[in-house]
């Protein structure tokens, strides 16, 4: 049975466990090669830092909403925020993320050139992603079509944080102790969180589940 870590923000065994393969930032040729691929500029040093949840965030997102609804109009099937920021008095990065839901991500004439208008930098490109930053890269805008099982996988992670104190806890301990290493990009602080997230998220799903009305289910 899964336990919350202690109140001093010790790493549960198992999680110390999964994170030592990770932790010392080394990642494999063959994940190189897809990050050097799909990534618009190239792979940037990244010390992160991890603050405090900050009351100021929600209206971050809301302003930048505002830039993406005013940029796509009915284009936006959907725009979320999500991660850690979404999250209140969940410590994060100062960095909002957002879900945008389209009805082709393979379409980039229908959401590239207007984002870009709107002051938005296309970072990275997938087969069924692309991910949009700031200048001042305090906001990733993840770009889905619709009906990908990402946009469930978001949410519920987002809501089921939002109710459970332990997980809280243990995503904010996690992140604090791999934000005192370096990284060679973000991305590879974010794949080190994986087992964790993967981790929460199952419970995420099962408590969503046993939440749902009989006609969501």
């Amino acid at each position: 049975m899964w336990s919350a870590p202690c109140s001093g923000g010790a790493l549960p065994a198992r999680v110390r466990v999964r994170l030592a393969a990770r932790e010392d930032g080394a990642v494999d040729d063959d994940r190189n090669a897809y990050l050097d691929a799909v990534l618009i500029g190239g792979r940037e040093p990244a010390s992160i830092v991890v603050v405090d949840y900050d009351d100021a965030w929600p209206a971050r997102f809301e302003a930048l909403a505002d830039r993406v609804r005013r940029a796509l109009g009915p284009r936006v099937r959907r725009l979320e925020h999500i991660g850690s920021t979404s999250v209140p008095g969940l410590a994060a990065k100062p960095l909002i993320d957002m879900l945008l839901v389209v009805d082709d991500v393979q379409d980039e004439a229908a959401f590239v050139p207007p984002l870009e208008a709107a002051g938005f930098e296309l970072r990275v490109r997938e087969p069924d992603h692309r991910m949009f930053r700031t200048p001042q890269r305090d906001m990733h805008l993840h770009v889905y079509a619709t009906g990908r099982a990402e946009e469930r996988d978001y949410l519920d992670l987002r809501d089921w944080l939002r109710v459970s104190s332990d997980d809280r806890l243990l995503y904010a301990t996690v992140k604090r102790h791999l934000a005192q290493q370096q990284w060679n990009d973000m991305n590879d602080y974010a794949d080190a969180k994986t087992d964790v997230v993967l981790d929460i998220l199952t419970r995420a799903r099962t408590w969503r589940a046993a939440s749902a009305r009989p006609d969501e289910a």
